[in-house]
């Protein structure tokens, strides 16, 4: 589908579900939940209580600011990415001033405390990285994009896309480093 075709489709279902059509509301829904769950996932380094929390407030900001939603500016799932990437940056920053712990684990989200701590700085790492390192290092590991693919994604040549990405991976490293100092 042509970006013009996209964002045609893209402004009709944003007015049907403002306009209060459930149903578009919910194909809307289904089709983009599954790609933002997986991206929140990624983001929150597999912390399960971390990504429900971003993931649920993503959605609650995205239907709060559906009006403010411009298709013409780009993609939906873009623009959901966008504000999840915010929510984890929030929900990072409320973690590091409480550094509390809940006194039993339920069973479901207990795991190794070393463990936990590592996927924390994971998460703190990716919410560092600029915008453009952090797309590339996703399509990499969470999009299992090989290079030529990226580099045809964001207009490189593959050369340019090597470089990208061993640029976004010691920017990852230092942000990573840096946090455990």
């Amino acid at each position: 589908m042509s970006d013009g075709g996209r964002a045609w489709r893209e402004r009709a279902v944003r007015d049907a579900v403002l306009g209060g059509d459930a149903a578009a509301w919910r194909g809307w829904y289904d089709d983009h939940a599954p790609a933002l769950a997986a991206y929140v996932r990624w983001r929150c380094a597999g912390l399960p209580d971390l990504a429900d929390d971003v993931l649920q407030e993503a959605w609650l900001t995205a239907v709060r600011r559906l009006r403010a939603f411009d298709p013409a500016a780009g993609p939906f799932a873009a623009w959901l990415a966008g504000i999840a990437a915010n929510a984890v940056r929030n929900a990072l920053r409320g973690r590091r001033r409480k550094q509390t712990r809940p006194l039993t684990a339920t069973p479901e989200r207990a795991t190794d405390p070393t463990a936990r701590d590592t996927a924390e700085r994971v998460a703190a790492a990716l919410a560092a990285l600029p915008a453009h390192h952090e797309a590339v290092l996703r399509a990499k590991y969470l999009d299992r994009k090989t290079v030529d693919e990226i580099a045809a994604a964001h207009g490189l040549s593959p050369k340019a896309a090597e470089s990208l990405l061993g640029r976004a991976r010691q920017a990852f490293r230092e942000a990573f480093e840096a946090d455990h100092d």
